[in-house]
């Protein structure tokens, strides 16, 4: 008489249909990129003799001629134009990706929809909606739901643990979603208080330069004077409009990973409940 195995055969699990995007620009190639420009830039357009007084960038750049005048905050504008560009190119690269995230149609209406449809119990109506939504929050509920099939026809675990599975799934649906919507978030919030820094590098530089052409001179050179203090100056303003720009960005990206991670949560919890009224 053959025994009979004591423990449950585990039911095939379905392929999540949330899957870890690569998710974006990578920083190592694209900051180095953006440093290259910013130097070019610099040397060759705000350089250029064009913008100086007798094309002369010692005699200071043409009146109202604001590429010369940016050109005088000296060396440390390139690596503040690189931050600025930094901050834009990623700006605009989460914003595309977390574009691609919400998928088609508006979110709160998506969320609405799979609500009512686990009202009704009509699951494969849901999985249908998940896959014309075509987003992060489709991708990680799809997954959900997909196990919330196999659970509903499972016998050997009790409720509980069928709750809890389910929780599972949609956990590991999500930690594989939102790195892809994370990254590079970190990189615009560091340059939003590091370009501050950076700035106050060229500004304290400029002010030396200003008090050490007063010294050398022993009298009141007021073109030296002027110069420090603009080099001083042009930097403080590039530093500060970069980490207001940054700042703003972090906030309103971060936000809107926030609005979708509440999306997921709200269905998931639905689909908790759902799951328990009708097993």
């Amino acid at each position: 008489m053959e025994k009979k195995a004591t423990s449950p055969a585990q039911a095939p699990k379905p392929a999540t249909a949330a899957s870890k995007g690569s998710g974006g620009l990578n920083p190592a190639l694209v900051i180095p990129l953006l440093f290259v420009i910013a130097l070019c830039v610099y040397m060759f357009v705000l350089g250029n003799p064009d913008h100086f007084i007798d094309g002369d960038p010692e005699k200071g750049p043409k009146p109202g001629d604001y590429f010369g005048i940016v050109h005088e905050g000296g060396p440390i504008v390139p690596l503040l134009m690189t931050c600025f560009l930094i901050v834009l190119v990623f700006t605009i690269e989460r914003m595309i990706t977390i574009g691609k995230a919400n998928g088609s149609g508006s979110i709160d209406s998506f969320v609405r929809k799979i609500k009512s449809l686990l009202d009704k119990n009509q699951v494969d109506e849901a999985i249908k909606e998940c896959d014309k939504q075509k987003g992060s929050v489709g991708n990680v509920i799809k997954a959900g739901l997909l196990k919330y099939k196999q659970l509903a026809g499972e016998t050997q675990l009790d409720k509980e643990q069928k709750l809890a599975a389910l929780q599972k799934e949609v956990d590991e649906a999500t930690t594989l979603e939102l790195p892809m919507l994370q990254k590079n978030l970190t990189i615009i919030a560091t340059l939003a208080g590091a370009s501050t820094l950076i700035a106050l590098l060229g500004t304290v530089l400029g002010m030396i330069r200003a008090f050490a052409a007063l010294g050398a001179s022993g009298a009141s050179d007021s073109g030296a004077l002027a110069a420090g203090i603009s080099e001083a100056l042009i930097n403080t303003a590039i530093g500060i409009g970069t980490s207001a720009i940054a700042t703003i960005s972090y906030a309103y990206l971060n936000s809107r990973v926030d609005d979708l991670t509440y999306s997921i949560d709200e269905i998931g919890l639905s689909i908790q409940q759902n799951f328990a009224a009708h097993y």
